[in-house]
């Protein structure tokens, strides 16, 4: 549940709700009379899933409703991610495709928004002539005198980044929606400049969102029957509001503690935290309250201390480990804790790789997202580092990597069996309608009968058996 930041390998170690979250989703149908009708696509991190429920909003409130089906629109959003070069070079596919679309729709307008936007917005509009506006993910707003900009035969752009907007007094239409899980967007871009990254240069720097206007999304979603939210940031440890008199701050445990009391049905879960910025005070603030979910994501990079200084993480090996040593010691063995994992970083030996590999062994994480690195343009890396890794040994270095999470995503799926566990329903299991899937609280996906258990429903669950990336089981009746 966070924003993979580099142009590398995926390796699809997920459950199917994390792995869901780098796939294309498209809007919902509504029909509500309007005269026009939007489809829009997302790629990459579950912001951008985020920001595109906010587009959708802006959009109906200008008279668009929205649409499943590409070929029923007047407007194609495509909401996109620059972090790999994978990910922009999908985007270009299906613009492609959008353009062969519009020989037969001349009025069709095609947007692209985004990371994406911000980066390549000269190439998109001028040299390939692929869109009719490109919008950054500080823009959005503007989208509706963007597009009248285009109706008149205009090409529009807005890629300006704000200071200030978190898009707070909006109320996002929630897209393709389980009716179970919601985001909650609490805060926008991100001030560590880690020297892979591009996402401080597509999305700003960072701001946080009144606390009191995400209290109110958050009991407006149980209102609507939601049953678990999940508090989104680049770095949501770092979140920091206070009022415009000064009276009144809240920092992110204190936040936790705000949605948790809202209802203690209300499931809270929270992507990405920084071992930077992780404090023991989030830790015995989600010891605190059983609708805290137990899992972190935490993502490390690397394992080695030289490694992490060229990447600017401004950690080192030791303090990464001392946090995963507080989470064990507060919140138990069994905290789910998941990570990113980069292979082949520049100038990486032999000796620091197995320091990669020693840290998965030292930690035992449940789940990684492992990328071998490749660089972006325009990040520190790219400037002043020589990606200098021969490509045969990324491979290798990211086989062995994976090897490893695999083994200890099965250790630790292991722990579970002949345990009870508390599911929340998301729905059918995809191999079986007499099966149903949810996670727990360590966000692992749990398969089990469905009885006369239905979505949204808490289900207490006996684990009996697991492989690498699930757990069954059957109901405690």
């Amino acid at each position: 549940m966070h924003a993979p930041i580099l142009d590398l390998d995926f390796i699809d170690n997920r459950t199917p709700e994390q792995a869901a979250s780098c796939d294309t989703k498209v809007t919902a149908d509504s029909n509500t009379g309007r005269q026009r009708k939007l489809y829009i696509e997302s790629y990459g991190c579950q912001m951008n899933f985020s920001d595109s429920e906010i587009v959708s909003s802006i959009l109906f409130e200008a008279g668009f409703d929205t649409t499943s089906e590409v070929n029923s629109a007047d407007l194609v959003l495509l909401n996109t991610c620059s972090i790999r070069e994978k990910a922009e070079q999908t985007v270009r596919n299906r613009l492609v495709q959008l353009n062969h679309l519009k020989k037969k729709k001349p009025n069709l307008v095609i947007g692209v928004l985004g990371c994406m936007a911000e980066r390549l917005k000269k190439n998109l509009l001028e040299e390939e002539k692929m869109v009719d506006l490109v919008v950054g993910p500080d823009a959005y707003r503007d989208l509706p005198s963007l597009i009248n900009e285009v109706d008149e035969g205009q090409k529009a752009v807005n890629v300006l980044l704000s200071r200030e907007e978190t898009y707070a007094d909006i109320n996002p239409i929630r897209l393709n929606s389980n009716g179970v899980s919601a985001f909650v967007s609490i805060m926008r871009g991100c001030d560590n400049m880690c020297s892979f990254c591009v996402v401080p240069f597509t999305r700003g720097r960072e701001r946080s969102r009144d606390a009191h206007s995400i209290a109110r999304e958050a009991q407006a979603l149980v209102e609507q029957g939601y049953k678990e939210v999940t508090l989104l940031g680049q770095n949501v440890d770092s979140y920091k509001w206070a009022s415009e008199d000064g009276s009144e701050k809240v920092n992110f445990a204190q936040l936790l503690e705000m949605v948790a009391l809202i209802s203690p049905d209300l499931r809270v879960r929270f992507s990405t935290s920084h071992p930077k910025d992780i404090t023991d005070e989030v830790l015995y603030t989600m010891k605190k309250y059983d609708n805290i979910c137990n899992y972190i994501h935490l993502p490390a990079q690397s394992g080695n201390s030289r490694v992490l200084k060229l990447m600017n993480r401004t950690y080192d090996r030791e303090w990464y480990m001392e946090r995963v040593d507080s989470i064990r010691r507060i919140l138990g063995e069994e905290c789910g804790i998941s990570t990113d994992m980069i292979a082949g970083f520049c100038s990486e030996t032999e000796e620091e790789h197995q320091d990669t590999l020693s840290l998965m062994d030292y930690v035992q994480y449940d789940l990684a997202y492992m990328f071998f690195y490749s660089e972006r343009p325009g990040t520190l890396a790219a400037r002043k580092l020589e990606d200098d890794i021969p490509l045969e040994t990324k491979k290798r270095r990211l086989e062995e990597i994976i090897d490893k999470q695999r083994q200890y995503s099965l250790v630790r799926n292991q722990l579970a069996v002949g345990k009870v566990h508390r599911v929340l329903v998301e729905g059918f299991s995809k191999r079986s309608d007499e099966m149903l899937s949810g996670r727990n609280d360590q966000n692992k996906v749990v398969i089990f009968p469905r009885m006369h258990f239905k979505k949204g429903d808490y289900v207490d669950v006996l684990v009996t058996d697991c492989s690498v990336g699930t757990l069954f089981g059957e109901p405690v009746l």
